[in-house]
């Protein structure tokens, strides 16, 4: 089913509807700031499986997700002093943050070091619906592992419909994945050069 959001000023009623599929243990497809999530509530453990079949992807890579704010993040990650001043600058924005997980993380989302991928997007319709739902949203791709991502909503539809509850259409998004960097240990690393700009970590 393809529902339609204002990307500017997402309608109330259309982010309930969004929550409510996700509460029941739904499968979505919706827009970020650089391209098209697959996801569901992190808590959803059949969700979450559900998407690895989806994607076809090994259950050894964990996906990453999305939270609200960064008052959300230190719920779910170990923030330090060093790593709040980053993300504070550079976020919302098209950035994954890898952090050491906190115990609430549920193992399906974890890699072997206990670190978590973390985002917060620049993106009104996606930061609604995570306030509403009010638990964090698995975010990975829209398509198959080692596919190029899918940017039109209706193409996802047309293509994996059939195995997701809901596709929200907040309209065509063009970009490339988000940068993913991690901050363990306080150590600044990029593990992925996509949509972020890093000009930042040479200043």
């Amino acid at each position: 089913m393809l529902l339609s959001i204002n990307p500017e000023n997402p309608q109330p009623r259309q982010i309930r509807k969004v929550a409510e599929v996700l509460r029941a243990g739904g499968v979505i497809a919706y827009p970020t700031d650089t391209i098209y999530g697959i996801g569901c509530d992190i808590f959803n453990k059949k969700g979450v499986k559900k998407i690895y079949q989806i994607k076809n992807r090994d259950p050894r890579k964990p996906f990453s997700f999305i939270c609200a704010d960064l008052a959300d993040v230190a719920n779910y990650a170990q923030v330090s002093n060093f790593a709040f001043k980053i993300m504070k600058r550079q976020l919302p924005g098209p950035y994954t943050f890898v952090l050491e997980a906190t115990r609430i993380v549920p193992d399906l989302l974890l890699t072997r070091q206990r670190t978590v991928g973390i985002r917060i997007p620049n993106d009104a319709i996606t930061l609604a619906i995570v306030r509403e739902l009010g638990h964090p949203l698995v975010t990975t791709s829209a398509n198959l592992s080692g596919e190029e991502p899918v940017h039109d909503p209706l193409t996802i539809e047309e293509e994996m419909g059939r195995q997701l509850e809901l596709v929200v259409d907040g309209g065509i998004r063009m970009g490339d994945p988000s940068t993913v960097i991690s901050l363990v240990n306080d150590q600044v690393e990029v593990l992925r050069q996509g949509s972020g700009d890093i000009s930042w970590l040479q200043g």
